[in-house]
């Protein structure tokens, strides 16, 4: 065998030093793809985090119901048709349950308002539901009207059937639910206030979306304090929501209570605290009673500082206002919608008397506050 010459000598070591070099970028490259690391996503880390993120989702459903979708609406305002199953996974969702006439749920709207301006960028979204009371809050134009004139910008769905109202076997308005990223329900509360822990669990279930999706959110931990808010101490309310029409009509004073029809009244000569009495001629219907004879009055005695009435009439009627016997204000009444009777700063026991010149009043209630 002759002897290798100095330069295929070079050119053989220039080859194995290639190939030691390629084989231990191999083993590198190869133990670099099993090599645990934080700060990337590796296939045992993303299976352990799976199986971690399944644990979370087991434990609350012993917790927590799931979420309902939204049931045989009538029509959506400011948003097209929508499911709740296309959010979740996605946002977290406050769904307030509400109706335009009602005193609680408009004191309550400052509040809502605020979240969604704080927190829609951050992943929330809001979904009003509609569920009206009185046969005038199914018109969607009221329901329209009403929204501009509180400022509502975020979806509201029309709930004339109560399809989503028994679907949450809800029985109050208002009502609010807040669905988590993975769609249950972490909380609820009906009626006003408890506004900070409401606002906190949205920002805690806010907190919990961004770490499941992975997104960086610097959530608000302040709480909001929106203008023109009016709050109400329960406490030293001591009258009821009152109903007119036949259907609730139990604080009736001076009539025979859930009956319908034509009936003529006559104030008595001593009244009790909590009883609506009528005076003149009245069309009893479900809903609301009617007068349908002129200088017709109704007198109420409360214990509030704050009387709202609900009522409409078929033509702009004049009703005067009178508290303990001292006149107050005249309100013209034609939109189906709540007015402000009262508003004083200290709650009292105080006589209410309504004097309607004009037939076609229509009253629904007196709420208080």
């Amino acid at each position: 065998m002759s002897a290798m010459t100095p330069l295929r000598r070079n050119i053989t070591l220039g080859v194995v030093i290639i190939l030691i070099g390629a084989s231990v970028w191999y083993l590198q490259s190869i133990q670099s793809r099993h090599m645990p690391a934080s700060s990337s996503a590796p296939v045992a880390i993303q299976n352990t985090a799976s199986d971690d993120r399944a644990a979370v989702i087991a434990e609350k459903a012993k917790k927590y119901p799931r979420a309902s979708e939204i049931t045989n609406p009538s029509g959506f305002i400011n948003t097209d048709a929508f499911h709740i199953q296309d959010l979740i996974g996605k946002k977290v969702i406050l769904i307030d349950f509400w109706t335009y006439s009602c005193i609680n749920c408009q004191r309550t709207m400052p509040y809502v308002n605020a979240w969604y301006d704080a927190y829609q960028d951050q992943g929330l979204e809001i979904i009003g539901v509609h569920t009206p009371e009185f046969q005038f809050e199914h018109d969607s134009n009221n329901v329209k009207a009403a929204m501009q004139k509180f400022g509502i910008k975020y979806p509201v769905v029309l709930d004339n059937n109560y399809g989503t109202w028994n679907a949450y076997q809800n029985l109050y308005w208002p009502r609010k639910y807040l669905i988590d990223i993975d769609g249950f329900i972490v909380y609820d509360h009906a009626g006003e206030g408890a506004y900070e822990e409401a606002e906190k669990a949205i920002q805690d279930a806010l907190k919990e979306r961004a770490q499941v999706l992975g997104e960086q959110a610097n959530i608000a931990s302040g709480m909001a304090n929106p203008k023109n808010v009016v709050d109400v101490d329960a406490a030293k309310v001591g009258s009821p929501e009152t109903y007119f029409g036949s259907a609730r009509n139990q604080n009736f004073g001076n009539g025979m209570q859930y009956k319908a029809g034509v009936q003529s009244f006559a104030l008595p000569s001593a009244t009790k605290e909590n009883s609506f009495y009528l005076d003149g001629t009245w069309n009893i219907q479900k809903e609301y009673a009617q007068n349908t004879t002129p200088n017709a009055s109704i007198t109420y005695t409360y214990r509030a500082k704050h009387v709202y009435f609900v009522a409409g009439a078929t033509a702009p009627t004049a009703v005067q206002v009178y508290r303990d016997g001292v006149f107050v204000k005249t309100i013209t009444v034609q939109a189906n919608q709540l007015y402000s009777l009262i508003d004083e700063e200290q709650s009292g026991a105080h006589t209410l008397k309504l004097n309607i010149e004009t037939p076609g009043l229509q009253a629904f209630t007196f709420t208080f506050g």
